[in-house]
């Protein structure tokens, strides 16, 4: 069998001509006719070229990999047990999932509160300001994505360095106006925002205290490209310091496509050239600008780049290292390489243990790590802390989270035009009656509540269901608190996902216990 799809997909909106008949091994149909007018991704192609690389309708919808691994989190299944609470005072308190604490901190010198062990990874398109908000409500971590300052229409620039970033400001804000003591939003920067001083401009002009520097992300392995859609708007960005492709100042390439000759423009995101050198030193004078937390964001590289990327963040004292496994989403990728790179979660996520089990073994000093690629609900956050337990202690939730902010917003829209569907009318006609989480963010922010989007409240809410859902299952374990979770806390249903995790299987653990007999 093939784990990859066929060469169909709403994610370029493509189809097979003959679905029931797809040769596995090819992704295309098994007949191929000379009157097929090319509804797959070959068909795709031949019409419109390299522009079939990548999804289609970017600026509307967010995607992930169609791909099917051998192992995902579905593998597992949760232990139980009946004996014992570890992590709470049952003298003081009972023992039920309420009094489970799923709060947690990160920061080496500088500590962020968390009321959740969650960061909702880097977005910069959509519905942004929803993002934002919900996760302040929530009292967690969310990050600003790269490039931003290429979308903002106001943006200034002086020998070619942010003066003035107001898409990046209003996003701040966005998160700043919830803010109650916890949780804390991070920009993050690329090459290209490194080159035109995005994060000291943020930092220095706009009072932001968390920053991370990207290496990549499980969706897509370089950095972002996109078509131009005019020779003006080419030669604005290549003004500013972006790789456009070809010259839009070549007066020949000028000349060609004025006639319409020859390839589209493509802005091509930089690839990073760090290395520990050079990233000991942005780091410190991050830290010197006033970034109370430096962070990495990291894909699922080769386990030589991963282990590299671990040794410099201990050698920096990095705040928090979130690495994104394959299978994750994103806004805009090449299709196939959303698909078929990197190590999917689970794999990736059991490199990193091994490897911050020796980093620890040889007194190295290990940075808070989060796992990303896929999570979406409760099983899987705490699958995805057992598994990485007790170095892997953080998870990221991206589109699910984006998801539930999504919805919020269009059903709110619809509350307020009065077109609410049947579904929802069982709970009244109002954003009170129909949000019931409302009660809860009453109790933070008083009359305030009435200013909250819906959207940002959807987002709440749904953190607000996958946070008692953790709970729930630390209770089944008898583990009250987050660093009380282990890997014994999960079962491998197959032998394949025992190999790859290193966790035991069912036929495992009926050995072991009968020996006790």
């Amino acid at each position: 069998m093939s784990y990859s799809p066929s060469l169909s997909s709403t994610i370029t909106n493509t189809k097979m001509r003959t679905p029931e008949n797809v040769s596995s091994f090819s992704g295309m149909c098994s007949t191929c006719t000379a009157n097929c007018i090319g509804t797959c991704e070959i068909g795709s192609s031949a019409i419109r070229g390299k522009e079939a690389l990548y999804p289609v309708g970017t600026d509307k919808h967010q995607f992930a990999s169609e791909k099917e691994y051998p192992v995902d989190f579905s593998h597992f299944n949760i232990n139980g047990r009946v004996f014992g609470a570890k992590g709470i005072d049952t003298e003081s308190k009972e023992p039920t999932y309420p009094n489970a604490d799923i709060s947690t901190a990160i920061g080496f010198e500088n500590q962020i509160k968390l009321k959740a062990p969650i960061v909702l990874p880097a977005i910069a398109k959509l519905n942004w300001k929803d993002y934002y908000a919900g996760a302040a409500l929530a009292g967690i971590l969310v990050v600003i994505g790269e490039d931003v300052v290429s979308k903002d229409k106001e943006l200034v620039l002086e020998n070619n360095r942010v003066v003035k970033a107001p898409l990046i400001e209003k996003m701040v804000q966005s998160f700043k106006e919830y803010h109650h003591g916890y949780g804390e939003i991070i920009l993050q920067g690329n090459v290209d925002d490194e080159n035109l001083g995005v994060l000291d401009y943020a930092i220095e002009k706009l009072g932001v205290t968390a920053v991370e520097l990207k290496f990549g992300q499980g969706a897509k392995g370089i950095q972002g490209m996109g078509q131009v859609n005019s020779l003006e708007e080419a030669l604005k960005f290549q003004e500013r310091g972006y790789l456009i492709y070809p010259d839009p100042s070549d007066p020949v390439i000028q000349e060609k496509y004025k006639k319409g000759v020859g390839p589209h423009f493509d802005k091509i995101g930089r690839l990073p050239m760090w290395d520990e050198e050079i990233l000991s030193n942005r780091i410190e004078n991050l830290r010197e600008l006033g970034a109370k937390q430096v962070c990495f964001k990291m894909a699922p590289y080769d386990p030589e780049d991963i282990l590299r990327v671990l040794k410099i963040a201990s050698q920096c004292k990095v705040d928090l290292v979130t690495f994104d496994g394959a299978g994750g989403g994103s806004g805009n990728s090449p299709c196939k390489m959303m698909n078929e790179w990197g190590f999917p979660t689970v794999y990736m996520e059991s490199i990193i243990y091994e490897l911050l089990k020796e980093m620890e073994n040889k007194d190295y000093f290990l940075p808070k790590v989060a796992v990303a690629g896929g999570l979406t609900m409760e099983d899987h956050i705490f699958k995805g802390l057992s598994l990485g337990a007790p170095y892997i202690s953080m998870v990221g939730i991206g589109r699910a989270a984006m998801a539930s902010a999504m919805v919020g917003e269009k059903v709110g829209e619809l509350i307020k035009t009065g077109n609410i569907p049947k579904d929802l009318l069982k709970y009244g006609d109002t954003v009170e009656e129909i949000f019931t989480d409302i009660r809860e963010l009453k109790d933070i922010y008083g009359s305030k509540v009435h200013n909250i989007s819906t959207g940002a409240i959807g987002l709440y809410s749904y953190i607000n269901r996958v946070s008692t859902g953790l709970k729930q299952l630390m209770t089944l374990n008898r583990k009250f608190t987050l660093n009380e979770i282990g890997r014994e806390d999960i079962i491998a249903l197959t032998k394949e996902a025992a190999d790859v995790a290193g966790i035991p299987t069912f036929m495992d653990l009926k050995r072991d216990i009968i020996k006790r007999v």
